[in-house]
């Protein structure tokens, strides 16, 4: 299956600069470590994340449950090798992280993704405001700060092109940009973020942990209720999974009833209201969609807005089919759509007792409720 958007995080240097006795990816901040962070910061952002580690961590790295490349002597190499393991797959974009920005926030990450829509590369970066002199012990002249940017990651790139300037350049750089820019491309400049600070001195995770702290917690919860009625067919989608019945769901699209209900949640949560607002009932292009459109969709726009999913929830009210059976693949089917940990994704049935139309089963009815975070 392609990938639209990876992530490539690079995470395999070995700097101590950071104090503490360890690689600064591995140091606690604010109760976790800061590839915790850093990758949190992605969830939802990205179709595929690729964390590169240096050998001796991959014990530590399993438990995010992300790809795991190893990587080479230099920064160069580390993206490469990354980028060499994800040709395979067919990815349109790229975005190169530092592990140490713990920081970036989706504004920035979405502000990169949007500038590679017109151009081969996007990344972010901030003027720079400082008056800038030359010399060593003393001041020996000043230098035009007219023009000059302070460079932050991600950088962005189209995938083929990224990969093809790093198989050229097969020595060191400064960053990806400088690797890009060897080859001729152009690199657009996107709004970078102050907080979006590199941990490279002891004193930086102090500033990194009050800008941590000083955050305001921001938690919406939304909930979504659907129903849809029994037609004739030999399955229905439930929850992304096409599951075999004696009858099929009726709706304009494919009539997952526990996605809809999914989706609604999140956009109950954004206040924007269902999937009708964004996906009218009315426009031919819907018919027999799949539900997975308006689902992604849900998640975009709590990205773009700076959310991420922190748990949901969906409850399938039927008689039949036997949800039992099919609760583990539900639960991945979404986590994979939603580009979440499967971890946080809930799906459970319950009946109604003969009651009412799901009794009588005449429809299925789901119930569903997401959390979203922004710190």
């Amino acid at each position: 299956m392609s990938i639209r958007t990876a992530v490539i995080i690079v995470a395999a240097g070995r700097g101590l600069r950071a104090g503490a006795g360890i690689p600064k990816q591995w140091r606690p901040l604010a109760g976790k470590t800061v590839l915790d962070h850093t990758l949190a910061a992605f969830q939802g952002q990205v179709d595929r994340i690729v964390l590169v580690i240096h050998p001796e961590d991959r014990d530590l790295a399993t438990r995010f449950g992300v790809d795991l490349v190893d990587g080479g002597a230099t920064r160069a190499e580390s993206v490469r090798n990354a980028l060499e393991w994800l040709e395979p797959f067919g990815c349109d974009h790229v975005l190169i992280h530092d592990a140490a920005r713990p920081l970036v926030s989706a504004k920035v990450i979405s502000a990169v993704k949007s500038g590679l829509q017109t151009h081969i590369g996007a990344a972010p970066a901030l003027p720079v405001s400082d008056a800038l002199w030359r010399g060593e012990s003393t001041v020996t002249g000043t230098q035009d700060r007219t023009g000059l940017w302070r460079a932050q990651t991600p950088q962005g790139f189209r995938f083929a092109e990224i990969l093809a300037a790093h198989r050229a350049h097969g020595g060191t750089a400064a960053d990806d940009v400088e690797v890009a820019r060897d080859a001729g491309h152009t690199v657009a400049i996107v709004a970078g973020d102050e907080d979006n600070l590199k941990l490279t001195y002891p004193g930086d995770f102090a500033r990194a942990e009050a800008i941590l702290k000083g955050r305001t917690m921001d938690i919406r919860l939304g909930n979504g209720f659907d129903v849809h009625a029994f037609t004739e067919g030999d399955h229905v989608w439930l929850c992304g999974v096409k599951v075999p019945h004696t009858k099929a769901l009726l709706g304009h699209s494919d009539a997952d009833v526990g996605m809809h209900a999914l989706t609604d949640a999140i956009y109950g949560a954004l206040a924007e209201g269902d999937i009708g607002v964004h996906f009218p009932p009315s426009d031919p292009q819907w018919k027999g969609a799949a539900s997975h459109i308006f689902l992604r969709h849900a998640v975009g726009r709590a990205a773009a807005r700076g959310y991420r999913i922190a748990n949901c929830d969906v409850t399938l009210m039927c008689e039949r089919p036997k949800i039992g059976p099919h609760q583990a693949t539900m639960r991945a089917a979404l986590a994979e759509i939603m580009g979440i940990d499967m971890d946080v994704i809930s799906v459970k049935a319950t009946t109604t007792e003969r009651l009412g139309f799901t009794g009588r089963e005449e429809g299925i009815a789901a119930l569903a409720t997401a959390a979203l975070v922004r710190a």
